[in-house]
């Protein structure tokens, strides 16, 4: 176990060596998540991941509406 100064020091190297990880990590979850919803619906403006999610949501939450150009040749 390291004693004294030792002690200081090596918890200085540690705050240091996790500052740096943190600052490489960059931004949070959130921001991530935020980037990966793509599209969004034309009626309600939820987002969603992807085009076929996307047709499943204008299906279910919306079966009064024309479905949407980009949405008519997605399986």
């Amino acid at each position: 176990m390291a004693r004294g100064q030792q002690k200081i020091q090596s918890q200085q190297k540690n705050q240091e060596k996790m500052a740096k990880l943190k600052k490489q990590q960059g931004s949070s979850q959130i921001g991530t998540a935020a980037a990966a919803l793509k599209h969004s619906c034309a009626v309600c403006k939820s987002q969603m991941p992807d085009a076929k999610t996307y047709k499943q949501h204008f299906e279910n939450k919306h079966p009064g509406k024309e479905l949407p150009a980009e949405l008519k040749d997605v399986q």
